[in-house]
């Protein structure tokens, strides 16, 4: 079975037109799927993580005491599986982390549970209780060209794990599409672009690329006074209000990141890139404490997104090990940590080369990730990164864009000769 790695994966959202009496019988199984994966993390809590382990230990009880059936209890030990392995990698990383609490009204869905009809643009849910299923109609875009018809009238996607939501009253299906990746292909002289993530920018790119983070941070410390008003109010309608700041502040900053990876994607694809390199997320948001603009989940669901719209232009998404990327000059190569000057300022104490310190960093993953493929056993073909006004390769140095054919037709010419010579190598011996 191939993993889920070698799955382009996309989400339609779409509004299902359900009638009151399914409404009611949704509901309910919303509380059955809720109370399911309680018991399943109140079960396992200290006890495992692994779905299979989870399933042995809690599925029985979950049949007993709830009225979700067989295939959904299932769904709700491998939902608390997830829940259960994500909070304890916060808690190694050194997060404090509590047990989940399931309350927002959503039902996970499989292959099993969801039956897709894509012609009739309708969907058959399975339920809790007596009613085994509710079929209900897809409310889709009225313009033909909605984004949710690439994937519904599409044969090369197929039906993955999709997600019922409750919100304002009205019912949401996102419908998870997966489809097989291609075979990893390797380019000559292939081209990456360097990322860093910061502080003030949420992403700068090795071609100068500056994505700001200061309105969103704007907006988020509006939010933030909004949530303290209403707390200090204590009301029942302003706990209420509170609950609708918080999905409202989500959706606005999922909004801005999707934003920013369509056009991180793009400035890859402007200057010919087959790759685009971050620096490695791991603790993260220990090395940028007073980065603002991100949520808990920000700096992930940025990379995730910038993934999953790279792969479906056939471009890779890497990272490197961030050592020294914020203090090393991209110009010398000098390191010390008085080069940072500020947050924003790089001056290397060795040649003089001042610039901006997130733009100096995104060449260094950038030129970090050139010297880790020419190490690797499974090279993908890249030899260089872009730049604004043109590439930088280790063995070359600058290269301008005007200047790009004819070194390649130079190191097409060189390996042809080498090869030639590796024939007659042959032939002689």
């Amino acid at each position: 079975m191939s993993s889920c790695e070698e799955y382009h994966r996309r989400t339609a959202v779409t509004r299902l037109a359900v009638s009151e009496p399914d409404a009611t019988v949704l509901r309910q199984t919303v509380s059955e799927w809720k109370e399911g994966c309680q018991i399943a993390v109140d079960m396992a809590w200290d006890h495992c993580q692994s779905k299979s382990d989870l399933q042995r230990l809690a599925y029985d009880t979950i049949r007993d005491q709830t009225e979700l059936g067989s295939q959904h209890a299932i769904l709700a030990c491998h939902q608390a599986a997830d829940n259960i392995a994500s909070c304890i990698a916060q808690r190694n990383a050194g997060q404090e982390v509590s047990k989940p609490n399931y309350t927002s009204p959503t039902v996970a869905y499989d292959s099993r549970t969801m039956t897709l009809y894509r012609d009739a643009e309708q969907v058959s849910l399975t339920t809790s209780g007596d009613r085994s299923r509710v079929r209900a109609d897809l409310v889709l875009p009225p313009d033909e060209d909605g984004y949710q018809d690439q994937y519904l009238d599409s044969d090369e996607w197929e039906l993955a794990e999709s997600t019922l939501h409750h919100r304002g009253g009205e019912w949401y299906l996102h419908i998870g599409f997966r489809k097989l990746k291609p075979e990893r292909q390797t380019t000559e002289n292939g081209t990456v672009l360097g990322v860093d993530l910061g502080v003030s920018q949420i992403a700068v790119t090795s071609t100068a690329g500056f994505y700001s983070a200061g309105k969103l941070n704007h907006e988020r410390r509006e939010f933030d006074r909004l949530r303290r008003s209403l707390q200090a109010h204590g009301s029942r309608n302003a706990h209420r209000t509170l609950e609708s700041v918080g999905e409202k502040e989500g959706e606005y900053v999922k909004h801005t990141l999707h934003r920013v990876a369509k056009e991180l994607v793009e400035e890859a694809l402007r200057y010919n890139c087959n790759g685009i390199v971050f620096e490695d997320l791991e603790g993260i948001r220990e090395r940028l404490p007073a980065a603002d603009w991100h949520s808990e989940w920000a700096f992930d669901r940025l990379f995730n997104y910038v993934e999953y719209k790279a792969s479906f232009e056939g471009l890779f998404v890497d990272t490197v090990n961030p050592k020294n990327t914020s203090i090393r000059c991209a110009e010398c190569g000098y390191i010390h940590e008085s080069s940072r000057q500020s947050r924003s300022e790089f001056e290397c104490g060795n040649c003089g080369n001042r610039n901006h310190a997130d733009y100096n960093a995104a060449k260094n993953i950038a030129e970090t990730y050139l010297w880790r493929e020419q190490q690797s056993s499974r090279r993908r073909g890249v030899s260089q990164y872009a730049l604004k006004s043109g590439t930088m390769r280790l063995n070359r140095g600058f290269i301008p864009y005007s200047e790009q054919s004819e070194v390649e037709s130079m190191d097409k010419s060189r390996s042809n000769s080498e090869s030639t010579r590796m024939s007659d190598h042959g032939r002689d011996s």
